[in-house]
């Protein structure tokens, strides 16, 4: 019964992670393909006094300049589905947060202005020979008038699939074709460092499962079903109890990882975020190593012992609420164990993601980080299998740590060498 039940279960798994890794091999941003190619959509703030100005007059003479005629105006401060549809496109386009303006203009999939253009980068986009050059081109420059130094350009040269490299960002009055010879001139680099990107899915998957095989949350869980069973609880009892204890700790850490990725983004500065984190995971790894080979050693990861009376106490309770409750505490503690995995992880998602594949992927994660849990607590559906199993793990604490610490090492020197 204990196999039949772990290969539904893992069957179950396997078919999630297909569906995800389904919608993650189909981007989002190919949903607005027929969007009207001679057709501008302007989304703005009508409050603001030099934006309504300048989407009245300028923008419209500098689109009509460009051949643009049909121009619709989207006020998403007075119209409330407008700025909910304003997010989606910016989505389905994969525009970064840090690019994303007060006005936003989408002519078709290909050209994006996100804040005040001056004239000659509206000329320039839309020029023939420049316009060649290119499948979707993004310029950002959300200063106004004389405050306007520099503006930042992204792009997909003709080339690739997908958006290629690092925003740019060049002197107000540097041409745009600057740009697009920068792609074609490196041409070759930026292929190879769009398929990196590749890695990320694989990266994501294997880090998140092996962050979740720690003696951390092992050693609570398999505690908690032998003190089920002696308590005479049934398995369908046992089971409940053990999926709530398990989301719990999901969502204790999906929390966790969205208060993360909130300080990243407030800090503005991912690529240095998603170097700091690479360190951090390999220095958490050594010193992971040194407290096993030097009992003594006074630096620990693992749940502090401060809380431990605390989850003894929700564990004795042994209700569903109790269940949740200590899920959710032994999730927050569990942090202090491998964390740094996670920290490398979501330095990794700012810097190489927009906002809406990262939180995909973060989701992932989390799913990957409870999966061994879900597989023992598949499997340990008899006492006998879980005494067995109990014993096994206390034994193997050392090498799980060892383990645990050489993968921390080697995923922050692939982060450095790969992707930072």
């Amino acid at each position: 019964m204990a196999k039949k039940n772990l290969k539904k279960g893992l069957f179950s798994c396997a078919a999630i992670l297909f569906y995800i890794f389904a919608l993650f091999a189909h981007p989002a941003h190919n949903a607005q393909a027929q969007s009207d190619p001679q057709e501008a959509i302007l989304y703005y703030n009508e409050a603001c006094g030099m934006c309504a100005d300048y989407v009245k007059n300028d923008l419209p003479r500098q689109l009509q300049g460009a051949g643009i005629n049909k121009i619709d105006k989207r006020d998403y401060i007075n119209g409330k589905d407008i700025r909910p549809e304003m997010n989606r496109r910016m989505k389905d386009a994969g525009i970064p947060l840090d690019l994303q303006g007060h006005i936003m203009t989408f002519v078709g999939d290909k050209y994006i202005m996100a804040g005040h253009m001056p004239d000659h980068i509206v000329g320039e986009m839309f020029n023939e020979d420049n316009s060649s050059r290119f499948k979707r081109l993004l310029v950002f420059q959300d200063d106004m008038g004389s405050e306007a130094k520099n503006y930042k350009i992204f792009g997909i040269p003709n080339y690739a699939d997908d958006y290629m490299g690092e925003p740019k960002t060049y002197p107000i009055g540097t041409p745009i074709s600057e740009y697009l010879d920068y792609l074609e001139n490196n041409k070759n680099e930026l292929k190879a460092n769009s398929n990196k990107e590749a890695f990320i899915l694989p990266i994501v998957l294997v880090s998140g499962f092996l962050d979740g095989i720690n003696p951390c949350a092992f050693a609570v869980l398999l505690f908690f079903i032998s003190f089920l069973y002696t308590l005479k609880r049934t398995k369908k009892d046992v089971w409940k109890t053990g999926v709530v204890y398990i989301a719990a700790i999901f969502l204790a850490y999906l929390a966790i990882g969205l208060g993360l990725v909130s300080t990243v983004m407030f800090i503005n500065a991912p690529h240095a975020m998603a170097k700091i984190g690479a360190w951090l995971v390999i220095i958490l790894g050594i010193i992971n190593i040194i407290g096993i080979l030097i009992p003594s050693f006074p630096i620990r990861l693992q749940i502090p012992h401060i809380a431990k009376g605390t989850i003894k106490e929700y564990v004795h309770k042994a209700t569903l609420p109790s269940a949740f409750i200590l899920g959710f505490f032994v999730g927050l503690c569990t942090f202090p164990c491998s964390g740094g995995i996670y920290v490398a992880i979501i330095g990794l998602l700012v810097s190489q993601t927009t906002s809406a594949i990262g939180f995909g992927y973060l989701i992932l994660y989390n799913i990957m980080f409870v999966m061994p849990l879900i597989i023992i607590l598949l499997a340990m559906s008899n006492k006998r299998t879980l005494e067995v199993f109990q014993r096994w793990e206390q034994s193997k604490v050392p090498q799980i740590k060892v383990f645990g610490a050489a993968v921390m090492i080697a995923l922050g020197a692939i982060m450095l060498i790969w992707f930072t």
